[in-house]
């Protein structure tokens, strides 16, 4: 009996060592095929922040060590700022103005031309920061239906915003403000008279094509605290449409290009622990997501990831467009003498204006004149034509000029400088382009210069 026993015994234990092995197997075939599909399924973002996003990052950083001084100066002051945004008075933001300005201040900016939602249909210019506030200059504006933006009012202003657009747009003129269009992949009345400017580049203009969050989700997780600015970088495409149409109204007009930060700070949640007890989770719009009853293995949970749960406090945030980073991303420069409401405002009415993406290096101080023995013109300005007109660019970093003359591409050039002549009438533009692992990358938009084929002499600086 012992030795029946025995052999029962070793082959129970035989078949236990069997199942076991077996299970290991089978365990561990489920997690190598979990493994290469989670790796496919992600791949492309896996890709983005193991391998492209460190190499985008060592490539901005070397662009920007080789930026320079610039020899050919045009007289003016370059000023950065933010055009279009938005502040805790739009009911999508809470976003307050010393938030706002403490951010400007940490991203270097000068200046910011707020585009507050109108409150029960009016825009009211009385409500908003207005002046120079610790070195930083704010102007009021709200974003109207129908795309209108205007800036420049009198602070005792009040729009009616759902208002008929061509008396809206005769009371802006005649109270001496500068209409802009947002948002210009809209059907928008171009034909306005008043109208001074238009979005060239908006931040949510891009979005739009990004097919919601769900494109951006993966590289959201994986590399959202590592690459923030690469990850909101992923949705940038050329505007090349919008483009076009501003080089179309600018043959017969002067159409002023600026860019659209679109700051709102509200992409994102935030969780609190409320007087009651309860876990409070709003998205930053703000709306409430949700308020949970929390039991104790919960309450311990949340202790140990966030501390301690004192009523009122924020446990948790995450914020994919924190007022800062929608800030570097995309500036608007104005040339003029002072940074004052005054002086901005004059420059950006004449078009002494560039737009650039100084996420990936800082564009100030980038020239672009157009000199003659009749005199220079800067962005903006005039000049007339004759055989000696010259178009001259300066760079910090070394890129790719392209000349755009009415639309079309005349000529382009590489390194720090460009000299080229030009020898017929028309608008011409500089688009500049750098080199990003391999790929010429757009960064700077400049506004047009005006080779007019009448005398204008008097009009270009001398």
């Amino acid at each position: 009996m012992s030795n029946v026993a025995g052999e029962r015994e070793v082959k129970r234990r035989s078949l236990v060592r069997t199942v076991v092995r077996w299970a290991l197997r089978a365990f561990l075939a489920i997690v190598l095929v979990a493994a290469i599909v989670f790796v496919f399924v992600f791949r492309d973002a896996l890709y983005n922040r193991f391998v492209q996003f460190p190499r985008e990052a060592k490539a901005w950083q070397r662009l920007q060590a080789r930026r320079v001084d610039l020899s050919l100066d045009d007289g003016w002051n370059d000023y950065q700022g933010v055009c279009h945004s938005h502040s805790h008075f739009s009911h999508d933001s809470q976003v307050t103005f010393e938030e706002i300005q403490r951010a400007l201040k940490e991203t270097g900016r000068d200046f910011i031309l707020m585009s507050d939602h109108c409150i029960d249909g009016k825009a009211d210019y009385s409500l908003q920061w207005d002046g120079v506030k610790d070195g930083i200059l704010f102007v009021p504006g709200f974003e109207m239906s129908g795309g209108f933006m205007p800036w420049g009012l009198p602070s005792n202003t009040v729009l009616d915003c759902g208002g008929d657009p061509e008396l809206l747009a005769d009371t802006i003129g005649e109270a001496g403000g500068l209409l802009f269009f947002a948002h210009s992949e809209e059907d928008r009345p171009w034909n306005l008279p008043q109208l001074v400017g238009m979005e060239i580049y908006n931040i949510h203009t891009d979005f739009k094509d990004e097919d919601g969050y769900r494109a951006l989700l993966p590289d959201i997780v994986f590399s959202i605290r590592k690459y923030p600015d690469h990850v909101i970088r992923t949705i940038f495409d050329r505007q090349t449409e919008i483009l076009a149409n501003w080089d179309r109204l600018n043959k017969d007009r002067h159409i002023v290009g600026i860019a659209a930060n679109d700051c709102h700070q509200n992409n994102g949640f935030t969780g609190r622990y409320t007087d009651e007890g309860k876990l409070l989770v709003e998205d930053t719009s703000p709306d409430t997501i949700g308020e949970y009853e929390l039991n104790w293995w919960k309450r311990l949970g949340l202790r140990v990831l966030f501390g301690p749960l004192e009523p009122g406090r924020e446990l948790f945030r995450f914020e994919l467009d924190p007022y800062e980073r929608m800030v570097r991303y995309v500036s608007t420069h104005i040339l003029a003498h002072e940074m004052s409401r005054e002086a901005i405002l004059e420059s950006l009415r004449e078009g002494r204006v560039y737009i650039a993406f100084d996420v990936l290096a800082d564009s100030t101080g980038f020239v672009f004149v157009a000199d003659s023995r009749d005199g220079r013109a800067v962005m903006g300005e005039r000049i007339p034509l004759g055989p000696d007109v010259r178009l001259r660019a300066g760079s910090p970093v070394p890129c790719r000029f392209t000349v755009v003359h009415d639309g079309v591409v005349a000529h382009q050039a590489e390194g720090r400088e460009l000299d080229w002549q030009a020898k017929d009438a028309g608008k011409y533009r500089i688009e500049a382009e750098v080199d990003i692992l391999g790929e010429w990358t757009p960064w700077v938009y400049t506004n047009p210069i005006e080779v007019a084929a009448t005398a204008v002499a008097s009009e270009a600086n001398p």
